[in-house]
């Protein structure tokens, strides 16, 4: 057969560029584009369509689940996801058309009871058995500890990518990649290269021991010489960026000139649900939602060897659409069997639907404030910005049951309860903070979770005002914040902040663990309250965008919904 130029060059430029590459790096691309070329050399250019599917923040939840959607205004809820579904609709797009290749990018072992009750061991068979061909680890897969997240990815059969998790050897030394950075996947004469880029701000957004070990540099600083790679040494003709970084942040990643020479950013973090590709100037953006709702799917066209087209959709794992495949089923009943009972136990009843999709307040987080403020006496209460969590509407007898494995949905680590003492300008400069966190114009600036949630304390503010000078108005159990005044805050403690740390306030005073924790604090507060009516109560107003504000990402043609 005739010897191509594209496979001449990818001989005589190997040495070139490899030989600027760290020994571990360069071995490890190379066996990972070795196992992954299906194409032999001089293979003749082919026609028909390439699929390539998504899913990302699956969070462990291996069950179908009330989805929520917003559609004119309003919130309706259908059955979506469930792994033994996922994998039907999976098996199908794959026997019509073969040439499919399935990412995963990242959350799949934190979320659930079961991951708690086997730390992610679980999900390792589930995982295989759907048939993944690539992974890249999520800001969550730190969640039980590096070597654990180490194995729990190592005992997955596809390949994993990501070029910016490097070994710590110690004193901020930078070590050797964690894993290859970059995987390649041919057929019907196209070559697609893959970079895996995961969060870097890992280490500020979680508990800092879950990341232990491990240092992130910016995706940008770990982008453009594996671009160079894959497409001057692989010869690839369209490039993906694999990324957790939350759809802000891919959005700003796509319009760095280190993008150029990407075709797209396969996003996950923050559960965006993109049904239109966001255009950049550099790269196209798409992230498909959460929790096994959707899968996002891109078909290109291919004509004698070369993509001439392009076609991408947002796919709703339809419960109802898709029946169980049997065979995962089977092996999803085995690994939960023995917990199954203490997970569907019943604490309570909620009389409205529970949710966490909205930025600014939720169902569920007023109902874990009005837990924390019923176990603990200060004068404010916190909860974290999570976006994590399936909705769960209320049934026909208008109650939504509160389970047990409901409890570890909403809050996966059983942490305790911290109390500290601040002052009211350490409160102010801290939501001035948070709230550039979520709101930042520049957003390389934002991280990917929400407003942080309240009770005891009325913020008004400015969500799109000058950095600094967003918070408008303050109240503290009905008086104005007196910056000079001391007041007493709890939140739950994050595994490995020091005592003068309270839910990322610096320096607070007084900081002790109570002996309570989170779960047994829901347990108890709904034995002595339920049914529980926790609707948001405007303890946090933006003045300039709505209550119902779904999506922090502004200046470009998207929506949720």
């Amino acid at each position: 057969m005739p010897f191509k130029r594209r496979d001449f060059l990818r001989n005589t430029l190997l040495t070139g560029l490899g030989a600027s590459l760290s020994p571990l790096s360069a071995t490890a691309t190379a066996s990972a584009t070795a196992s992954a070329t299906t194409a032999a050399p001089g293979e003749p250019p082919q026609s028909g369509t390439l699929t390539l599917l998504q899913t990302t923040d699956v969070h462990c939840q291996i069950h179908p689940h009330d989805e929520m959607f917003w559609e004119n205004e309003k919130m309706v809820f259908r059955k979506t996801a469930g792994y033994a579904q996922l994998a039907t609709m999976l098996d199908k797009i794959r026997k019509q058309n073969p040439n499919t290749f399935t990412v995963d990018t990242g959350d799949m072992f934190q979320g659930s009871e079961l991951s708690v009750k086997t730390t992610g061991k679980a999900f390792v068979p589930i995982l295989n058995e759907l048939g993944y061909d690539l992974y890249l680890p999520g800001n969550w897969e730190v969640i039980y500890y590096k070597k654990a997240m180490q194995t729990l990815l190592g005992g997955l059969d596809a390949p994993k990518v990501c070029a910016n998790m490097y070994h710590d050897l110690g004193d901020g030394k930078k070590g050797e990649l964690i894993f290859p950075p970059y995987y390649t996947w041919s057929k019907l004469g196209v070559k697609i290269g893959f970079i895996g880029l995961t969060d870097h701000l890992v280490p500020l957004r979680q508990s800092p021991n879950y990341s232990k070990g491990i240092i992130y540099t910016k995706p940008e600083e770990s982008l453009a010489p594996w671009v160079k790679v894959l497409r001057e040494q692989e010869q690839c003709d369209f490039v993906i960026i694999l990324a957790h970084l939350g759809l802000s942040q891919q959005i700003n990643l796509a319009n760095l000139p280190e993008c150029e020479g990407v075709d797209y950013i396969f996003g996950g973090d923050t559960h965006e649900r993109v049904r239109e590709p966001i255009v950049c100037q550099y790269a196209k953006v798409v992230e498909p939602g959460a929790f096994g709702s959707f899968v996002g799917r891109l078909d290109l066209e291919v004509k004698d060897g070369k993509i001439v087209g392009e076609h991408y959709e947002l796919v709703e794992v339809d419960a109802k659409k898709y029946k169980p495949k049997p065979a995962v089923e089977k092996l999803i009943r085995q690994l939960e069997g023995p917990y199954t009972t203490e997970i569907n136990k019943i604490h309570g009843y909620s009389t409205v639907p529970l949710y966490r999709y909205f930025v600014i307040e939720n169902t569920i987080d007023t109902m874990i404030l009005d837990a924390l403020d019923w176990r603990v006496e200060t004068d404010i209460v916190l909860s974290n910005g999570f976006r994590f969590c399936p909705p769960r509407n209320v049934g026909p007898d208008g109650l939504a049951p509160i389970t047990e494995g409901y409890i570890f949905d909403m809050l996966p680590v059983d942490s305790a309860i911290r109390t500290a003492k601040v002052t009211g300008q350490q409160l102010l400069d801290w939501l001035e903070k948070e709230l550039n966190n979520v709101f930042a114009k520049d957003a390389s600036k934002r991280f990917g979770g929400w407003v942080v949630k309240f009770k005891g304390m009325e913020v008004e503010f400015l969500a799109f005002g000058e950095p600094g000078k967003r918070v408008r108005k303050v109240a503290v159990g009905g008086q104005p914040l007196d910056p000079a005044r001391t007041y007493t805050v709890a939140a739950c403690e994050r595994d490995g902040d020091p005592e003068t740390m309270l839910c990322r306030i610096p320096n607070v005073k007084e900081g002790k663990n109570t002996p309570y924790t989170l779960h047994q604090t829901m347990r108890d507060y709904l034995a002595a309250n339920s049914p529980v009516t926790p609707t948001p109560r405007g303890y946090a107003k933006a003045l300039d965008a709505p209550a119902t504000l779904l999506t922090q990402v502004t200046g470009v043609a998207y929506t949720f919904r």
